[in-house]
């Protein structure tokens, strides 16, 4: 029983910056952006993360620094790829790259550290315990107990759900990606409504980046977000954009990402490793077979 409890709260908390990243995604899926930005807006929330909390002695503020680290990838990215009209997949993977070496090398400048950087002064996000609750035998201790940006994780997805499907923005937002040209004859900017996808999605990666640092682990590494916000771009599009879906499949990749942890038992770390990017290969392999298939039967 402790195994399976273990293995279900190694689930949630895999599952949680992905399906942060994500939402994040369906947004600029749906305005017709194909943001592969999400891997360096998450790895600079998780970078700024640290050095909010680390500094301030606070986890607030860590937050704060990683949405505010987010965003400052998703401006760029919004200078490049909607101001100046470049190459959306081009700026994206420049972002990432770019991401990867400053943080690198802030954490070498600041930190005077190579590798990872954990101290005692880094605050992490707490924990909440639900009253009654986490008083239920197994159920509680999965429900209660868990990291506060997880229960955040979980009113972002209704919301987001709410957002994109029950309010105008949202059908604005879908226009944005269906017929640009009709919603700008229509008096509304359609690079406006791209504009605001792309910082709601900074902020829900530097929310991911935030857990990655101060809620999964305390610390900050090189790279420490590993291909998260690739596996997220799979997410989105494997249900098309929908956030109930995604947080299926973030909860699937979640799973095999608790699995490969607990696989570390009987295989090396590294073959335990490339459990969730293996079943990113295999689910991207099913969509491409179904989206064949589907294709053939309306042809």
């Amino acid at each position: 029983m402790n195994i399976f409890v273990g293995l279900i709260n190694g689930m949630i908390s895999a599952a949680t910056p992905i399906l942060l990243s994500a939402l994040g995604g369906s947004l600029t899926y749906y305005a017709g952006i194909f943001n592969i930005a999400m891997e360096g807006m998450m790895l600079s929330g998780a970078f700024f993360a640290v050095l909010g909390s680390y500094y301030f002695q606070s986890w607030p503020l860590g937050i704060l620094f990683a949405i505010a680290g987010a965003l400052i990838m998703a401006l760029f990215f919004i200078l490049f790829s909607i101001v100046l009209k470049m190459d959306e997949f081009v700026t994206g993977i420049g972002l990432n790259l770019f991401a990867l070496g400053v943080t690198t090398y802030l954490l070498r400048q600041i930190f005077k550290v190579k590798g990872a950087f954990a101290d005692p002064s880094i605050v992490p996000i707490p924990r909440i315990n639900i009253p009654l609750i986490e008083d239920i035998p197994v159920l509680g201790t999965i429900l209660s107990g868990q990291n506060l940006i997880i229960y955040i994780t979980i009113i972002v997805t209704i919301l987001a759900y709410y957002l994109v499907f029950k309010t105008r923005f949202g059908l604005r937002l879908r226009a944005a990606g269906y017929n640009r040209t009709c919603l700008d004859t229509s008096g509304v900017s359609a690079d406006r409504i791209r504009i605001w996808s792309l910082l709601i999605c900074g902020v829900l990666c530097g929310l991911a980046g935030a857990f990655l640092s101060l809620g999964y682990v305390t610390l900050f590494s090189e790279n420490m977000s590993a291909g998260r916000g690739w596996i997220s771009l799979a997410a989105v599009i494997l249900v098309s954009g929908n956030p109930l879906g995604i947080a299926l499949i973030s909860l699937l990749f979640g799973f095999s990402d608790g699995f490969g942890l607990f696989m570390q038992r009987v295989l090396p770390s590294q073959f335990s490793s490339m459990v969730p990017y293996v079943a990113t290969l295999i689910a991207l392999f099913v969509y491409s077979v179904r989206k064949k298939k589907k294709e053939a039967l309306t042809s």
